[in-house]
């Protein structure tokens, strides 16, 4: 049985859409940076997005 949404929920629900919009417009706005070439850096996937710290048996926390 779906109940119609209290005063409170239609207002927060606005009020994500508002925030989602907003978040969307300065995604949008930012674009994507121009970044500089790592020099030395590890091959493969991000060791801080992957959780492998290990480089030739040497363990780093940047």
């Amino acid at each position: 049985m779906n109940l119609p949404p209290t005063d409170k929920q239609q207002r927060i629900a606005e009020a994500a859409k508002r925030a989602l919009a907003e978040a969307s417009a300065r995604k949008n706005k930012q674009g994507n940076p121009d970044l500089p070439t790592e020099l030395g850096g590890r091959d493969g996937p991000e060791p801080t997005r992957f959780g492998d710290w290990e480089k030739k048996g040497i363990t780093s926390d940047f």
